[in-house]
């Protein structure tokens, strides 16, 4: 295939017929078309896995057809749409995003899964709180692609309740010393830079005393060690940092005033979680077979309600992602719609287990070669971990209640007194 840049002159914006002749120009030239989506029960693969089980070597070929894919789109002014010139994006309004994803995913073109947490939550908190150095350093070699980027928050004790973690920033100098340990980090093993979250002052209230930074992941003193999940994949890792030096200019806002930079990462988390929600079992292959699978058990009185309810549920789930999107478009920002669509995917998730579960019984968890059965383990034994990322469903709903309906706070436990 031939690369073309067919691009409207830099400074000229273009108007929408002739950004979607762009980049339907782009996409003809350097992609094939994707036949339209067909599933069939008993046809081709039955893997409705939510974590995919891949090797080392597997997933850095992953990255490089990902990366190839992102600085020809880069390149050709499609890596960054809508991000501000200075840091190498174009400068266009949402509604011009909006176009070029719908007519990309009309093309087969490799998946962006190993840029999606430094792309959704990491840049876009770098664009927000990040000095002007690091922004001219990295916005452009992540959207490019020559970097990818993680996030470090959680801890083994920290989990949903962040604000209690206790990795340790201390100041030396131009330089700041990090010593502690995270966990559940995706896409630890091949990326080049994190957002970390320390705790600067211990003598300050658990929210007041975190600073945030961008840490090298190559320096000395960062370790990575991949976690085994029970899906039998490594999706996520423990970091571990010991003496780890970083300097200055790399902080992320005010020193102890990370929780500010925290909250502007999770908002920018939940968004692609919940707004992922109908990407991950919407109408897509994994909502057909469960509809095929509801068919063929169409005479069980229990398995028709379960799938009745199921489909009313995905599809309210759509809809309300949808209704974020859109704000999204005209330029707004979401509203509660990210954690009501983080806490309904989960919902629907575990909807799909017991369906399964009830519809398959020990097919399920024995392996007999039958198409369609023991492929849904994976996604089961795949939905705890959704259920956590992003805040657990337990935060979710506190959220919801307390900052969306006013709900009174939950009350803290008594603490017994000596």
């Amino acid at each position: 295939m031939q690369t073309t840049d067919s691009r409207i002159e830099p400074g000229t914006l273009p108007t929408e017929e002739q950004f979607r002749e762009e980049a339907l120009a782009f996409l003809s030239a350097n992609a094939e078309k994707r036949p339209p989506d067909k599933v069939e029960w008993g046809v081709g693969s039955d893997s409705v896995e939510l974590f995919a089980d891949k090797t080392p070597e597997q997933e850095l070929e992953d990255l490089e057809n990902s990366r190839a894919w992102r600085m020809k789109s880069f390149d050709a002014g499609f890596g960054w749409i809508t991000g501000p010139t200075q840091y190498g994006g174009r400068g266009l309004p949402n509604s011009y995003q909006a176009i070029y994803n719908s007519l990309e995913s009309n093309y087969k073109v490799p998946s962006q899964g190993p840029f999606g947490i430094g792309l959704g939550m990491v840049a876009p908190t770098i664009l927000a709180h990040a000095t002007e150095s690091v922004k001219t350093k990295y916005l452009r070699s992540m959207y490019r692609g020559d970097i990818v980027g993680c996030q470090l928050f959680s801890e083994p004790s920290s989990g949903s309740d962040l604000a209690s973690l206790q990795t340790k920033a201390e100041r030396d100098g131009d330089e700041w010393i990090i010593n502690g340990q995270k966990v559940w980090t995706s896409g630890a093993q091949f990326s080049d830079i994190g957002e970390i979250i320390c705790r600067t002052d211990p003598t300050l209230p658990k929210h007041k005393g975190l600073t945030g930074f961008v840490v090298d992941m190559k320096a000395p003193g960062v370790e990575v060690r991949p976690l085994r999940q029970m899906t039998g994949g490594a999706s996520f890792n423990e970091v571990f940092f010991n003496n780890v030096r970083v300097p200055n200019e790399y902080l992320l806002g005010d020193v102890n005033q990370g929780w500010t930079v925290a909250l502007t990462t999770l908002m920018n988390e939940r968004a692609a979680i919940g707004g992922s929600g109908a990407g991950i079992i919407g109408v897509n292959k994994t909502f057909e077979l469960l509809m095929q699978l509801g068919s063929i058990c169409s005479q069980d009185p229990i398995a028709r309600q379960q799938i009745a309810d199921l489909y009313i549920h995905m599809k309210a789930s759509h809809f309300t992602s949808m209704r974020a999107m859109a704000k999204v478009k005209a330029g707004q920002l979401p509203g509660p719609e990210m954690s009501l669509g983080k806490l309904s995917l989960t919902n629907n998730l575990q909807r799909i287990g017991n369906f399964v579960s009830h519809v398959l019984g020990p097919k399920l968890i024995a392996d007999t070669g039958e198409w369609g059965t023991y492929s849904w383990a994976s996604l089961l034994l795949g939905t705890p971990g959704i259920r956590v990322a992003g805040g657990t469903d337990e935060v979710m709903k506190n959220i919801i209640g307390e900052r969306v309906l006013g709900l009174p706070k939950e009350p803290k436990p008594a603490v017994d007194r000596i």
